[in-house]
């Protein structure tokens, strides 16, 4: 049977292998000590604390979730819960998200701009968006992007929106129209009525539970640091560790490529690889407040997180007894003294417990990430290895559209 290796065990290498090992002896590489890569969870005083974000998982993608019911039982191991989000602009100014969907909260004052800016784009007809910043003007008004969008927005990337390209963002947005917007305030139309509007949830061990139960039935090598990977021409097979491989699935960071391929020249790539941007999140676990909410999105300016995912809500077995606890999430690193300047003042008074940062979490693409990124992709193919996964491809996928394009990857691979 041929050799294929697949390095990290993260969701995207753990699906790869499952969908390549009854056609190939498939050995996975992970240098961490536990399966999940983003997805990871780990227990602070009998709480769970998810290290990087608060995964849950729903997908408009049937294959994708007929393919998960192979691994789990949602009706016995999962929760389907509701999503209740909310946007604070104040200390008791909330707005259900999203927030055009909900405009007669707003003061009356507000309401008459975002009606003058509505009718403004109505008569607009066609746009055409040159960058984030233009799309959320043009789209929903200078009411609700000085109000929401751009403060929230700028905290997360730390970037001039008009830097950054629509084209990273197609089908990461949403698209609703005039009417549809008008329709859905008329009526009082809530997030429940929309997609995505629920999600599922394990009971226990959150996203590390579906982490762990991929793992079941994979040959894992953790702790295991590929710092090499070597293409022998000779026999068209990899080196990696001392074994030998029919193909390669990479599933790491594409910015490590350069430093780790031997034996084919990528050195074209160099200079673009080097060039991707991102950005890293600090993750700080806390006890807070008892409230109903699932996320939280703050745009104040009075402090620097711009989330608050409340994840002691997603499962009662989330939090020790008498107490509620959630992720408040920072982009890029923080420094405890800062983070507990922070949580000062910040709603539903949330009290320090730990924190994890993450170097690696949002890829940020220009104009050029997704054609280099193809490029290299086709060239090394042509060798037997193959890339997918969120900083493998430089793309934002949430879990379920990991799971996708790992299933995509397999079905275009020749060996």
């Amino acid at each position: 049977m041929r050799r294929i290796a697949v390095i990290g065990a993260g969701i995207s290498g753990m699906t790869t292998a499952h969908l390549l090992k009854e056609r190939f002896d498939v050995t996975v590489f992970e240098r961490e000590v536990a399966p999940g890569g983003l997805i990871r969870c780990k227990d602070v005083e009998g709480c769970l604390f998810h290290t990087c974000g608060g995964h849950v998982f729903n997908t408009k993608h049937t294959e994708v979730f007929e393919w998960v019911k192979n691994f789990v039982d949602f009706e016995k191991e999962y929760i389907k819960a509701d999503r209740n989000s909310v946007i604070i602009l104040g200390e008791s100014f909330h707005v259900p998200y999203p927030i055009e969907n909900h405009i007669y909260y707003l003061d009356k004052e507000l309401q008459q701009r975002c009606i003058q800016d509505f009718l403004h784009i109505a008569s607009s007809g066609n746009q055409t968006y040159l960058n984030f910043e233009d799309f959320l003007r043009k789209r929903f008004g200078d009411t609700l992007y000085d109000l929401y969008f751009s403060p929230y927005n700028c905290k997360v990337w730390r970037s001039p929106l008009n830097q950054i390209p629509l084209s990273w963002l197609e089908g990461k947005l949403p698209m609703p129209t005039i009417e549809e917007i008008l329709y859905n305030n008329m009526n009082h139309v809530e997030e429940k009525s929309f997609v995505h509007s629920t999600f599922w949830y394990p009971r226990h061990n959150g996203s590390q539970f579906f982490a762990d139960r991929l793992a079941e039935g994979l040959e894992i090598k953790y702790k295991t640091s590929v710092d090499k990977i070597t293409y022998y021409s000779k026999t068209t097979q990899w080196g990696v560790l001392g074994g030998m491989y029919d193909g390669i699935v990479y599933c790491g960071n594409v910015k490590e490529l350069p430093a780790i391929l031997r034996g084919i020249d990528i050195e074209a790539y160099r200079p673009d690889i080097e060039s991707f941007q991102y950005h890293g999140t600090t993750s700080v676990f806390c006890e807070i407040d008892n409230n109903p909410y699932s996320w939280m999105y703050l745009p104040s300016r009075e402090y620097d997180s711009h989330r608050t995912i409340c994840t002691g809500n997603f499962s009662p077995y989330n939090n020790a007894k008498g107490k509620m606890t959630a992720t408040v999430e920072f982009t890029d690193k923080m420094e405890k003294e800062q983070i507990l300047d922070n949580l000062k003042h910040m709603p539903y008074h949330p009290r320090y417990m730990t924190h994890q940062y993450h170097q690696y979490t949002y890829p940020i693409q220009n104009r050029d990430t997704a054609d280099t990124i193809k490029s290299l992709k086709r060239n090394l193919s042509e060798k037997g290895f193959y890339m997918t996964g969120r900083f493998a491809d430089w793309d934002y996928y949430n879990m379920d559209v990991a799971i996708k394009a790992a299933m995509e990857t397999c079905d275009r691979l020749k060996l």
